[in-house]
């Protein structure tokens, strides 16, 4: 049984006939009831559940910067959602079942803010990596005082390291101390700026992978 409290003009919450209703990020929606299907494991359902899995297993770790990093994109659907949907469509490499992730492809921020120029890492410290990057200040917009968003994942143990605006587009580098777990195994680095004002983002840029 469904409900309406906004008269006949409003959305309903339930279930009449064969139609559903409801309201998700304040947004009134009904659809069918999907037909039973004869084989819910098709080879492509395979197939697609197998791609969305790696994307979604490696984004996971990364929620809580995705929500700064796609906020721009997450217009009737999760900053998440909006992240596993870029990447599902070009981060993935392999072929069913030994899917995996494209690392250099990856973006964990999108936004109209130029981005890092020729981002490296460099590590002469046990436990310590070392962002460097061009200043590229007044470039389409871009400034000096733009805040760095660092990443560092670490894909086998699920985990990341993260800075936000301890350094600045003009500055041109930065260390990030790793915590001991993280030693003998490797991991994934990403760059991004956000302006002072934190209100436009770049695209991440992928600076590169390392065993730290």
């Amino acid at each position: 049984m469904a409900t309406n409290e906004q008269g006949i003009l409003g959305g309903f919450s339930g279930k009449v006939g064969t139609v559903i209703g409801g309201n998700w990020n304040g947004v009134d929606f009904m659809r069918g009831i999907p037909a039973r299907i004869a084989n819910p494991r098709t080879a492509a359902q395979q197939d697609q559940r197998a791609r969305m899995g790696t994307i979604v297993q490696f984004l996971s770790p990364l929620k809580a910067f995705l929500r700064v990093g796609f906020k721009k994109q997450a217009i009737k659907m999760s900053a998440f959602n909006a992240a596993t949907s870029y990447n599902l469509a070009h981060a993935i490499t392999g072929t069913y079942p030994d899917y995996g992730v494209d690392y250099s492809k990856v973006l964990i921020s999108q936004g109209k803010l130029p981005g890092a120029l020729n981002p490296q890492i460099i590590s002469t410290t046990s436990g310590q990596i070392k962002f460097t990057w061009e200043d590229n200040s007044l470039n389409n917009g871009a400034m000096g005082n733009d805040r760095a968003l660092l990443v560092v994942y670490n894909p086998e143990k699920g985990l990341v390291v993260t800075s936000f605006g301890d350094s600045i587009r003009a500055e041109g580098s930065q260390m990030i101390t790793l915590p001991s777990k993280f030693e003998g195994t490797e991991v994934q680095c990403y760059i991004a700026f956000q302006n002072a004002n934190q209100t436009v983002i770049s695209d991440s840029r992928w600076a590169g992978g390392m065993v730290v």
